[in-house]
C-alpha cells in the first residue's frame, strides 16, 4: 500500500462568491484601486491607493469625496461618470489623448491630476468597468490607476530633445521649419504678413579660432538669450545653423520687422563680448550680428521658399556692406 507520508491535503479554495474574501483580495492587490456603489459612495479603497493618493481609505469609504484625493475642485472620476451613465462627458473632463470607450462598457483615460495630499502633480492612467449582478444591473464600478508620471515626463524630455537645439536652447532647425510653414499657412488664410529675419554673428569662425569652442558655444548661447529678450510671446527664435539664428515675426510688416532686427543688433553690440582676432578688420572691437529682414504678405503666387531666399539674400547684403547692419528689402513680397 502507498505509505500515507506522501498524501497531500488540500485547503478547499474560498468560493468565488465570498464577498468578504473578494474585497479582502482587492484591498491587497499592488495596482490602486477604487470601487464604488450605486450611490458613487466609495466601497473599497485599497492599501495601494492609499500609497498613491496620501489619503487613508477610513477618510473616503462611504463618502462621495474620493474626487478630494486627484483634484483641488470637484472632477467627477471616470467610475462616477460609468456609474452616472454620463460617458458622454467623457471628452470635456479628460481633453488629453488615449481616451477610448472600451468595448464592454469600461471607460480607459489619461490626465494629469493635483494630487492635494500628496502636494505633487501626477499623471495617471485610469480604467473603470462595471461590475454587474447576475440579472445584469449595474452594482458597482472598479476604477484601477497607472501613475506614468515618469513616462509623460521621459516623453516630454524626448519632444524637448526632437524641437530644441541643444547648445542654446532655442528651436532647432527642424520646430523652426515646421513653425514656418505653420505661420506661411495661417498668414495665407489670414491675408497677414509674415517676416523673417536672418541673424549671424559676424566672423564667428575668427572667434572661434581666438577663443576655442568653449569660448564659441558661450557666445552662442549670450547671443541666443539677447536675440529672444527682444520677442513677443507668438515670435520664434531658432538657430538656423552653425552661427547663424532665424526669427519668425507673425503679422509683423516689413518696418515692424526692421524695428526688431535693429533692437537685436543693438542688443548684441552691447553685450562687449571682445572681439581680439588682429588678423581681420573688426570695427566695433566686440562681437557683433549682421541682419538680414525680409517681408511677405502670403499669397497663391508666393511660397515660403521664396521668404527665406530675399532674406538670406538681405543678410548677404549686410555682411557686403561691411557687417553690423540690418538690410530690408526694396518692399515687401507680395
Amino acid at each position: 500500500m502507498p505509505s500515507s507520508r506522501f498524501q497531500c491535503h488540500a485547503t478547499p479554495a474560498p468560493a468565488l462568491h465570498n464577498g468578504a474574501f473578494a474585497t479582502r483580495l482587492m484591498e491587497m492587490l499592488a495596482v490602486p484601486t477604487f470601487v464604488l456603489d450605486t450611490g458613487c459612495r466609495v466601497m473599497i479603497w485599497n492599501k495601494a491607493c492609499e500609497r498613491l493618493t496620501g489619503v487613508a481609505a477610513g477618510d473616503v469609504i462611504g463618502t462621495r469625496d474620493h474626487w478630494r484625493s486627484f483634484h483641488q475642485s470637484p472632477v467627477p472620476t471616470l467610475a462616477d461618470l460609468l456609474m452616472q451613465n454620463r460617458c458622454d462627458e467623457l471628452s470635456q473632463l479628460y481633453p488629453l489623448p488615449a481616451i477610448h470607450p472600451a468595448e464592454d462598457g469600461a471607460l480607459c483615460a489619461e490626465s494629469w491630476c493635483d494630487m492635494p495630499r500628496v502636494g505633487t502633480r501626477r499623471y495617471l492612467a485610469a480604467d473603470a468597468s462595471p461590475i454587474h449582478d447576475d440579472g445584469g444591473a449595474m452594482v458597482a464600478v472598479v476604477q484601477t490607476l497607472r501613475d506614468m508620471t515618469d513616462e509623460k515626463m521621459a516623453q516630454a524630455a524626448l519632444e524637448q530633445l526632437a524641437t530644441r537645439d541643444g547648445l542654446t536652447g532655442l528651436a532647432n532647425r527642424r520646430c523652426f521649419d515646421d513653425t514656418l510653414h505653420a505661420e506661411w499657412t495661417r498668414a495665407l488664410r489670414q491675408q497677414q504678413p509674415l517676416s523673417l529675419l536672418m541673424v549671424d554673428v559676424d566672423n564667428f569662425k575668427a572667434y572661434n579660432d581666438a577663443n576655442g569652442h568653449l569660448g564659441g558655444d558661450e557666445c552662442l548661447k549670450r547671443i541666443a538669450r539677447a536675440v529672444s529678450s527682444e520677442m513677443r510671446a507668438n515670435d520664434l527664435v531658432a538657430r538656423y545653423g552653425g552661427e547663424e539664428f532665424a526669427v519668425i515675426l507673425p503679422n509683423q510688416s516689413l518696418k515692424g520687422a526692421a524695428i526688431v532686427a535693429e533692437r537685436i543688433r543693438s542688443r548684441v553690440e552691447r553685450l562687449n563680448l571682445p572681439h581680439c582676432d588682429g588678423a581681420i578688420h573688426h570695427g566695433s572691437g566686440h562681437v557683433t550680428v549682421s541682419i538680414g529682414a525680409a517681408t511677405a504678405i502670403a499669397a497663391a503666387d508666393t511660397s515660403v521658399q521664396q521668404l527665406v531666399a530675399i532674406a538670406d539674400a538681405a543678410l548677404y547684403r549686410a555682411k557686403h556692406m561691411g557687417r553690423n547692419r540690418i538690410s530690408l528689402p526694396l518692399a515687401e513680397v507680395r
